[in-house]
C-alpha cells in the first residue's frame, strides 16, 4: 500500500520575515515547502537548512514574481513532485522609500516597480499554480497589510499595492471557486527589521505607544502571522475571500 502524498506549499518571498515564519510553520505541519526569493540567495539557504531540520522534501527556488516566465518555472518547480499544490502563501513584496505625504517626490518608475511585485506579481503566481491548486482542491493566502485598509505610515505605493491585494483576494476567490479558497491576512506594526526602517529613530517609542493602545498589550509578531497563514490554509474549510486583520485589536478598537 502506497504512503498518502505529502501535501505542498510553495511560500513566495520567505527568505525572510513573514515569508520565512510561515514556511516554517507550514514545515512544522508536515508540508514539502518551496521556498522563493528574488536576491537573498543566502539568507534562502539558511531558511533551507531551518526547514531541513524539520524534516520534510523542500526546496529554494529563485524567481522574481514580476517576470512572468520565471514565476511559470517557480510554480513548475513547486508542483513537478507531485503535479499539485496544496497551499499557496503570496508573500513576495517591496516597497519605496518616498515619505509617504510627499507628493511631489513620487518617482512613477519606483511606482510600477512595487506595483509590479506586490500587484501583478501576484496574479501572475495564481495565474500559474492555478491548475495545480484546483488539482489538489487547496488554498491561497496573500499577504496584505493593514495599510492596506486603513492610512498608515507607509509610502502612498504600497498602501496602494495592498489595497489592490485585498480587492484581489476577493476578486479571486470567485475566480478560482469552488475548488479552490482564497484569503488574505493584513498584519498591524509587526516588530522587527520591517518597521524598523518604517519609523526610524521614532522605532521604539512608536511601537511602544502602539502596544500600550492594542487590547491585548502588544505588537505582532512574525509568529502571529503565521499561525494565522496556517489556520486559514488549512483549518477554515468554508472561509473564502475574507481579510484576517491580526493586530491584537488596535484597528477595532481605535
Amino acid at each position: 500500500m502506497s504512503e498518502p502524498r505529502r501535501p505542498a506549499a510553495l511560500v513566495t518571498g520567505s527568505a525572510a520575515g513573514i515569508g520565512r515564519a510561515a514556511a516554517l510553520r507550514l514545515a512544522s505541519a508536515g508540508f514539502d515547502v518551496t521556498i522563493n526569493y528574488s536576491r537573498s540567495a543566502e539568507r534562502a539557504e539558511q531558511v533551507l537548512g531551518e526547514l531541513h531540520a524539520i524534516g520534510g522534501a523542500h526546496q529554494a527556488v529563485r524567481a522574481d514574481v514580476a517576470d512572468d516566465a520565471a514565476v511559470r518555472e517557480l510554480v513548475g518547480r513547486a508542483v513537478e513532485r507531485t503535479g499539485a499544490l496544496d497551499v499557496l502563501v503570496n508573500n513576495a513584496g517591496t516597497t519605496s522609500e518616498t515619505p509617504p505625504r510627499d507628493l511631489d517626490a513620487l518617482d512613477f518608475a519606483d511606482w510600477d516597480r512595487v506595483m509590479a511585485t506586490n500587484v501583478r506579481g501576484l496574479v501572475q503566481v495564481v495565474r500559474a499554480a492555478a491548475p495545480g491548486l484546483r488539482a489538489a482542491r487547496g488554498s491561497v493566502v496573500n499577504v496584505a497589510s493593514i495599510v492596506g485598509l486603513r492610512p498608515g505610515p507607509q509610502p502612498l505605493v504600497y498602501a496602494a499595492s495592498k489595497a489592490a491585494v485585498v480587492n484581489l483576494t476577493r476578486t479571486l476567490s470567485a475566480v478560482l471557486a469552488p475548488e479552490v479558497r482564497v484569503n488574505a491576512v493584513a498584519p498591524g506594526w509587526i516588530a522587527g527589521e520591517w518597521m524598523e526602517r518604517t519609523l526610524g529613530d521614532n522605532y521604539d517609542r512608536l511601537m511602544q505607544r502602539r502596544a500600550q493602545h492594542t487590547p491585548l498589550r502588544r505588537n505582532v509578531t512574525l509568529e502571529d502571522v503565521a499561525e494565522s497563514i496556517h489556520a486559514l490554509a488549512v483549518s477554515h474549510p468554508f472561509v473564502t475571500g475574507e481579510v484576517i486583520v491580526i493586530d491584537g485589536g488596535y484597528t477595532a478598537t481605535t
